[in-house]
């Protein structure tokens, strides 16, 4: 038997639902999700894109909390590199979803930078590399973020690397590590999201372990991952090819990395998440049940 993780709180999210906007035909209506995770064997959840689940916080308290569930950390999308211009509409937005958080006893907000291109139809929304300038922005941008997050709401922020986003690369990681307050900004490391994107998921957390604040558990299928890549194809689309596979068909190995994250001797977050939007509404569950009973076998 494999040392149990005992640092390590597993839950599970709506992404893995196929859930990635509020209210779309194609998803699980929000109590079908709710119900699932539960039966799955889950404890924790995030909350998802804002207006999936209930916004009211007695509904939603109530609704979570009978069926045995808790919530980890709600979710933002921010596109703070485009500088102090945005930061009035950012904070907006970011409020709403920290207050929501908050008021669900969680501690985490986990901020997303904007997509670079469209993820549906590939349209070059900005060039893929920021400008110094824009670099500044980005990492003062988040510190401040992060430092009115907890003032505000007593939540921490941890920034989330993702597929054609300017925070996708090890080489792009490191330098926003580099550049930014470990006091402020911790990572919301994605395992499938970094291999995704070049990255060892093991060797960040050994290198950068004080700056691991959370992680999303996630596997990359290496053989659709070199077709996307060949044919420089968009996250959306990738996603619908089935890029994100269900655990452990796929690549990173999940047990060194939960091992890694264990070592580093703090209590963290690990939540699953499998991008399969739009997915027909009864795969979620089976795959989500066999998802736990692997990661129970790795002592999770």
């Amino acid at each position: 038997m494999p040392a149990p993780l005992d640092r390590i709180r597993v839950g599970s999210a709506p992404d893995s639902w196929g859930v990635w906007f509020p209210d779309d035909p194609r998803q699980v209506p929000w109590d079908r999700f709710l119900d699932e995770v539960a039966e799955a064997g889950y404890a924790w959840i995030e909350l998802g894109p804002y207006g999936y689940l209930p916004t009211d916080p007695a509904r939603l308290g109530d609704e979570v909390s009978r069926r045995g569930l808790r919530v980890s950390a709600g979710t933002v999308f921010t596109g703070l590199h485009r500088g102090p211009a945005v930061w009035d509409g950012t904070w907006e937005q970011v409020a709403r979803v920290a207050a929501l958080t908050q008021a669900m006893g969680a501690g985490h907000l986990v901020v997303i930078p904007s997509f670079w291109r469209d993820d549906k139809t590939a349209e070059l929304l900005e060039p893929p590399e920021l400008t110094r300038e824009q670099w500044s922005h980005l990492t003062r941008g988040m510190e401040r973020l992060g430092h009115r997050v907890r003032e505000s709401y007593g939540l921490d922020i941890v920034v989330h690397p993702h597929a054609d986003t300017h925070l996708d690369t090890e080489e792009h990681v490191e330098r926003f590590l580099d550049s930014t307050d470990p006091g402020l900004v911790r990572l919301c490391l994605d395992t499938g999201h970094y291999a995704y994107c070049g990255g060892d998921s093991v060797k960040l957390i050994e290198t950068y372990g004080e700056r691991i604040g959370y992680l999303h558990l996630k596997q990359v299928d290496p053989e659709i991952l070199a077709e996307v890549r060949a044919q420089a194809i968009p996250f959306g689309p990738a996603v619908r090819r089935g890029v994100m596979c269900e655990p452990p068909s796929g690549v990173p190995d999940l047990a060194p990395v939960l091992t890694a994250a264990q070592n580093l001797g703090v209590d963290l977050f690990a939540i699953v998440e499998q991008d399969m939007y739009p997915c027909p509404p009864d795969k979620p569950l089976p795959i989500a049940v066999r998802t736990r009973r692997f990661l129970r076998s790795c002592g999770a």
